[in-house]
């Protein structure tokens, strides 16, 4: 059995609240009437975040950035691999502790209309928390629902009105008041934004930053849209097929990318000036299938840089121009806007 790969370093030697070493997530599906098969929707995810930083993980649908964020939040178990938080190992950890360890772990999804409950009042769902988590009394606990409503720029006497009576962007804010209420260390943002209208989104981005500021909240981003990841990432880990494509310090990142698929996506990014456009790469193809992957790199058919030996032989994650990247030819693959 090959080793577990350890988890690359963070950019910053801050306190590591997070790390994942070989993550996997297989699933057994019927093929057929008679066969059946394992999809590997995530396949040996290593990284580590530190206190205070953003993590945004970017990849095309179906790459296992969803998957991903299950695993982080403890919905699924692994099948395989380590997910430690601040220090404490959640694989094998008894139920008490797990129970402590989700407490410092929240979700903010994708859809606001649909991750509130519409027959509960705004007072009622952030209250809930309070209640099973915590030892706080009835008053503290409107006084802890006022203030985080306050924080996150709603009114506190509104409290009581149902989800339905606000916009998208107010519901976005009360989806991240219940994610804050436990005082998380860690928050798992889903396409937080995705959902919202374009106005709207940049005032959300922006309530995240500020949290992150006063709370030293770390988050894991999952997101498609590159144009938000630069707005508000520090590192960026961009996934292809289950697996790390690229991980490094967002400026290394968008200034050069080294492995062919980041590069296509960045081409893809829209830019207001010309000078910022980058030659647009258009991937021949689709992602392989989860139920047939492909011999050797996962994207070689794809690749405009493929040769023989990304037919027969999966790249290591290594480290290339100060980020890792999983790539036979990453040294020879120049600039983006060459």
């Amino acid at each position: 059995m090959s080793a577990v790969p350890e988890a690359p370093r963070a950019a910053s030697s801050e306190e590591q609240v997070l790390v994942a070493e070989g993550l996997a997530k297989h699933y057994a599906v019927r093929r057929g009437f008679m066969g059946h098969g394992v999809v590997k929707a995530l396949n040996g995810v290593s990284f580590s975040l530190a206190r205070g930083r953003t993590l945004a993980v970017v990849g095309e649908s179906g790459c296992g950035k969803s998957t991903l964020a299950r695993q982080l939040t403890m919905i699924e178990s692994p099948s395989s691999g380590r997910l430690v938080i601040e220090g404490q190992a959640v694989t094998g950890a008894d139920r008490a502790k797990l129970a402590g360890l989700r407490r410092r772990v929240q979700m903010v999804f994708q859809n606001p209309f649909a991750s509130l409950n519409p027959r509960k009042t705004v007072e009622a769902t952030l209250n809930e928390p309070l209640v099973i988590n915590t030892p706080m009394s009835a008053a503290e606990r409107a006084e802890r629902i006022a203030q985080t409503m306050r924080t996150v720029g709603l009114r506190p006497e509104h409290a009581k009105r149902y989800p339905h009576m606000f916009s998208g962007g107010q519901r976005q804010r009360i989806a991240i008041a219940r994610a804050m209420m436990l005082d998380p260390r860690i928050v798992v943002a889903d396409e937080p934004v995705s959902a919202l209208d374009v106005s709207i989104q940049a005032q959300i981005l922006n309530l995240f930053m500020d949290l992150q500021d006063q709370f030293k909240t770390s988050y894991v981003f999952i997101s498609h849209n590159l144009s938000v990841v630069e707005h508000i990432a520090d590192e960026v880990m961009v996934m292809y097929f289950g697996g790390v494509a690229e991980l490094g310090d967002k400026k290394t990142i968008f200034a050069n990318p080294r492995h062919p698929y980041t590069r296509a996506l960045m081409s893809a990014t829209p830019a207001i000036f010309e000078s910022d456009r980058r030659v647009r790469i258009k991937l021949q193809g689709e992602l392989p299938s989860p139920l047939d992957p492909p011999s050797g790199c996962a994207f070689h058919q794809r690749c405009p840089y493929a040769i023989e030996r990304c037919r027969i032989e999966a790249p290591a994650l290594r480290e290339v121009d100060a980020r890792q990247v999983a790539c036979h030819r990453a040294e020879e693959v120049g600039e983006v806007n060459a």
